[in-house]
């Protein structure tokens, strides 16, 4: 489907945005921005949860975006969280209120999958060009590094060091100090040690700074005069002397700086100087391109039928040598099944029942005994592009349920989507279990208020008396969940 406008909500660490988008020819073009300075991360407390009064500033944001969003359809609005709420908690619970309020489902993403899309909106912010550029995002609560050519990224990183973390840990009440300074870069120097090397022998052209601790640095720079444009080490030095010199957040009197972001800057600037020194760079660009810029354009990617998803799993089914025409038996009759059974089904719960399929057997390159834990270990675990956390641990889930003993899904509600998927799927498996194209009956599937219906031709039950039997089986799998899976013989 096709809209003329859309919207990305960035849930960050420390600021929450919302950017609108008008679409015309595959292109989107900025219509609103909103940003609220949240320090989401700063809410965190020892105990990794997000305090109710964080919460309700959180909450108070949202509202805000829910209100510009009215109207909006639900498949022209995607809303991420990133580090902070990756971390938390009490990220769950936060989670269904907020959603409630901004009147979205919100997706928490994965390190690499915000990289992926940070990327994605720095490249289409810039000009073309054929050499590769390496990205750096110093976040809230996390900094992400990305080497790519074009729209393309190439290697992605995510590193738990961020502004305002850092801030907090060593430069406590505001104090500015070069001891703070030093074990702050010591200490983000010490995290990028893991990647340096690998980044360094891909090799990169043009570095380029996403977001705001590197624009905020930038802004500064040129207002000093310290910088002609972007972040060289000369300027970033006489930021970091005269934040040394004022030995307070307090008492900051510098051109450019933002009232804002003041507090949390001193542990963005240690972070920046500790990237362009293990790093090696002199000097770093500035974009105006950010995460949400990427999530506008993979949200144009999926409605367009350019799903990052798809690609990621087509690419997985290759990697682990799946049985394409299994899977696709598989698939096309899990999926007429659903089709029959749901009438009205949830906007990704046909895709997630396609992935599922497709991805199924990807275990058994690893081992065929108990190979459906294998298959829901790899995707709970890989990095996949395009997914948040919680559609990889559904996607899992359906793939670990899809045979075996129905006991480990006893903590899934009884009222979840995720029962008719998991339904269809073992069918779709059962019934081709002998890995070929066979002539099956007519069946007729429905879900009831206390399970499912299946009914058969007997004739062909009595020509395959071990269908029967598993059949026979799985009514048993489900009995002991307290689910009834009624199996009907008719004479049709």
């Amino acid at each position: 489907m096709k809209y003329e406008m859309l919207a990305a909500v960035d849930l960050g660490s420390n600021s929450f945005h919302l950017q609108i988008g008008r679409v015309v020819d595959e292109q989107i073009y900025l219509l609103d921005s909103f940003r609220e300075p949240v320090r989401l991360g700063a809410g965190l407390t020892r105990e990794r949860r997000i305090d109710r009064s964080t919460q309700l500033r959180a909450l108070d944001a949202l509202r805000r975006f829910g209100e510009r969003l009215r109207g909006f359809p639900a498949g022209a609005v995607r809303a991420v969280g990133t580090n902070a709420l990756r971390v938390a908690k009490n990220a769950e619970q936060f989670l269904a209120e907020a959603g409630s309020v901004l009147g979205h489902p919100i997706e928490v993403i994965f390190g690499r999958e915000e990289a992926r899309l940070i990327y994605v909106g720095v490249a289409h912010t810039l000009p073309p060009a054929e050499e590769r550029r390496l990205v750096i995002d110093i976040g809230g609560g996390s900094t992400e590094c990305i080497i790519g050519t074009g729209l393309d990224p190439e290697v992605t990183e995510s590193i738990t060091i961020g502004c305002v973390s850092f801030s907090l840990e060593y430069f406590p009440e505001g104090r500015l100090d070069k001891s703070g300074f030093k074990k702050a870069e010591l200490a983000a120097a010490n995290e990028l040690q893991w990647i340096v090397k690998s980044f360094r022998r891909t090799g990169w052209k043009q570095a380029v700074g996403s977001s705001g601790t590197a624009r905020a640095i930038a802004a500064i720079l040129q207002a000093n005069g310290w910088a002609e444009q972007g972040i060289g080490t000369a300027g970033l030095k006489k930021l970091r002397s005269a934040f040394i010199e004022a030995g307070d957040v307090a008492k900051l009197k510098l051109p450019g700086l933002r009232e804002d972001r003041a507090a949390i800057l001193p542990g963005g600037i240690a972070i920046m100087s500790a990237v362009m020194e293990e790093f090696g760079i002199d000097q770093v660009e500035v974009s105006e391109g950010a995460l949400r810029q990427g999530v506008l354009y993979d949200l144009l990617g999926r409605v367009a039928h350019h799903d990052m998803r798809e690609a990621t799993v087509a690419q997985f089914a290759r990697r682990y040598h799946v049985d394409q025409a299994q899977a696709e038996r598989v698939g096309a009759l899990s999926a007429r099944l659903f089709a029959e059974m749901v009438s009205a089904p949830g906007d990704g719960d046909a895709p997630m029942l396609r992935w599922a399929s497709a991805l199924h057997e990807i275990g058994i390159s690893i081992a065929h005994a108990a190979y459906h834990k294998h298959s829901a270990y790899i995707i709970s675990q890989a990095d996949m592009p395009g997914f948040s956390q919680a559609e990889q641990a559904r996607l899992a889930r359906l793939v670990l349920a899809h045979r075996g003993k129905l006991a480990k899904l006893e903590g899934l509600p009884a009222r979840s989507a995720d029962w008719p998927l998991i339904f269809c799927l073992r069918l779709a498996a059962m019934l081709y279990l002998r890995r070929q194209d066979v002539a099956l009956p007519a069946i007729d599937c429905r879900a009831t208020e206390s399970g499912f219906q299946l009914s058969i031709a007997r004739s062909w039950l009595d020509e395959h008396p071990l269908t029967e039997a598993a059949l026979e089986s799985e009514a048993d799998e489900w009995r002991s969940l307290g689910m009834k899976l009624e199996l009907r013989a008719v004479p049709f």
